[in-house]
């Protein structure tokens, strides 16, 4: 891990501090009740033990933000000079003078502390829940999560002392009531036994009701020869105990991928006590998908399924650990794609889901393209309604979001966006200026259709999303050694970072890098061009029709499709 020497040199200097005058305390975050759906339930025990994180003020991140515009945008003469992980250090390490300030209160306090991450931005404790309670002026409460019956300890209020709270983002997890991740995948239908396999020449007919690699390849252009370049690796996010089988991935290999060794595999990588065990009755059907799909589609590519377990300190399931592991790996993946989510951006206080986001973007600058699906909820999600729901991260600008597609069910021929696709527009993060004309002209496109969707149910000015699609309906697969269908946005981003990963692959062997962040190409002239643009969808809900697909990027569709040909000449190839 590489660190801040000035931070590790304050580490150092952590010794008992002469008695000082009491701090003056002010509440830094604070809610008026816990999230839906928890419930408190009792004081935390006085003698527990709290893993808490300080997120610290990071010296410069507006100017890793330049950076990292300066290596995607596909105009720029720094194009694909992706960063160093000391040159992100540099942006975002705290600055002596708030290393120095945070220190030495936790040393007055006895406290000692270890870094996280590379850059020092974030430090971690572990106190017993009385002392949690003097130091935050909190009141640490068990709360109940009704619908799963987990138990976690927070707080709704805590202080800092205020001359800290110009060096703290926040203290975590404390206010955050971030619900169990859920697997996103609906399982539709029994597979039907008519479907196409490698070597189609034509979109068969059975495609429209069971979609397999064959139909990817076809509709796409995927090509089917084999990667060369074992330097460019897929990963796959595990979350919540959802595990690959191995065995499940010969068996969908022997029947939708013949062409290929049905032996072929992929490699593990675990955190927070993550595993994977390969008792069939355990697969899960969201990493089946993902595993299956990515080595069904991305012919030759090595595949990492990254698998998170539940004993994670970020209060975020895994989500930050996970994106903090592959920064301090040298050898880290050059594309990511994961098919789970939070249902709405307010599950996370906007302070975390800032940091998360930005963390997003450390690990983009490095060269790894992030993919996410954007969500099986419509607008509608799990919100109240009063406003439509942006899930998270689908609105961080940092992240390529994925919806679904289908088939148009009048003309099979077509494409559609699917009903399912969650997409609008976030309300944490602002329009980025990549996206900024597209999303002025879907704003003029809603506004002269008068009401719909309903005015004042979406922010004007927040990113849209998803970016991109790719098909998310009726997808085949094997769990638990049982062929079946599956639907959801958790089977388009995988299909979309399977077409990243082979393009990647491709500039590797003729001595050019990978694409990296991608959405200020996606959205360029010349990446726009190399997508199917789709104009017919809608994603209704609050009894809403939701928005509607339209020419050019829309928040039902995104920029549209991919075309492998296209996107080949897009990249220069």
């Amino acid at each position: 891990m590489v660190l801040a020497t000035s931070f590790i040199a304050s580490l150092l200097l952590l010794v008992a501090a002469t008695p000082r005058a009491p701090r003056t305390m002010v509440v830094h975050e604070s809610r008026a009740a816990p999230a839906k759906g928890f419930v408190q339930s009792a004081a935390a025990p006085a003698e527990q033990e709290l893993t808490l994180r300080i997120a610290l003020k990071q010296n410069n991140i507006a100017g890793l933000e330049t950076e990292l515009y300066k290596v995607s945008d596909p105009t720029s003469e720094f194009y694909g000079q992706h960063l160093t992980l000391e040159e992100v250090t540099e942006f975002v390490k705290p600055t002596n003078e708030t290393v120095a300030a945070v220190s030495g209160w936790l040393s007055e306090n006895n406290i000692g502390a270890k870094p996280v991450t590379p850059a020092g931005d974030m430090l971690e404790i572990k106190i017993p829940v009385s002392q949690a309670n003097d130091l935050l002026s909190a009141e640490f409460s068990v709360f109940t999560h009704v619908e799963t019956g987990k138990t976690i300890i927070r707080t709704l209020q805590y202080s800092l002392p205020a001359l800290l709270t110009q060096h703290v983002e926040f203290f975590h997890p404390t206010t955050i009531f971030a619900p169990p991740l859920r697997s996103k995948p609906k399982l539709v239908a029994a597979s039907s036994a008519k479907r196409a396999t490698a070597g189609s020449d034509d979109l068969p007919d059975s495609c429209t009701s069971t979609i397999t690699p064959a139909c990817l390849q076809e509709l796409y252009g995927i090509p089917i020869a084999p990667a060369t370049q074992k330097s460019n690796t897929l990963g796959v996010a595990g979350f919540i105990d959802e595990w690959a089988n191995q065995a499940d991935l010969t068996t969908f290999l022997t029947r939708d991928r013949p062409d290929i060794n049905s032996s072929t595999s992929f490699a593990l990588e675990t955190l927070d006590g993550g595993s994977n065990p390969q008792n069939r009755s355990q697969a899960g059907v969201e990493a089946d998908l993902d595993t299956q799909y990515t080595i069904g589609i991305a012919t030759g590519v090595p595949v990492i399924f990254i698998s998170a377990g539940d004993d994670s300190p970020d209060g975020l399931n895994g989500f930050l650990d996970m994106i903090i592991l592959l920064i301090n790996e040298p050898s880290r993946p050059s594309i990511l794609t994961t098919s789970y989510g939070f249902d709405s951006e307010t599950d996370l206080p906007i302070s975390v889901a800032i940091n998360l986001c930005n963390t997003y973007m450390q690990l983009g600058a490095l060269g790894t393209s992030l993919l996410f699906s954007s969500g099986d909820g419509g607008v509608e999600g799990s919100g109240s309604c009063a406003v439509f729901t942006a899930p998270f991260p689908a609105g961080c600008p940092f992240i390529t979001s994925v919806g679904s597609t289908g088939f148009d069910e009048e003309d099979r021929n077509i494409e559609r966006g699917s009903t399912f696709t969650s997409g609008g527009f976030s309300n944490y993060f602002a329009i980025p200026e990549y996206q900024a004309k597209d999303v002025a002209a879907y704003l003029a496109f809603i506004d002269s259709l008068g009401t719909i969707p309903e005015s004042g149910r979406f922010n004007r000015s927040g990113r849209g999303f998803p970016d991109v699609s790719a098909q998310g309906e009726n997808f085949e697969i094997v769990v638990g050694n049982q062929f079946s269908n599956v639907a959801g946005t958790s089977c388009s981003s995988p299909t979309f970072a399977s077409i990243i990963a082979l393009l990647n692959d491709e500039l590797v062997a003729v001595g050019k890098p990978t694409l990296g962040y991608l959405n200020p190409f996606l959205y360029s002239s010349v990446g726009r061009a190399a997508l199917n643009d789709l104009t017919i969808g809608i994603n209704p809900g609050c009894g809403t029709d939701g928005f509607f697909a339209n020419i050019g990027w829309d928040p039902v569709t995104g920029l549209g499709t991919p075309n492998y040909t296209a996107l080949r000449t897009a990249v220069g190839l």
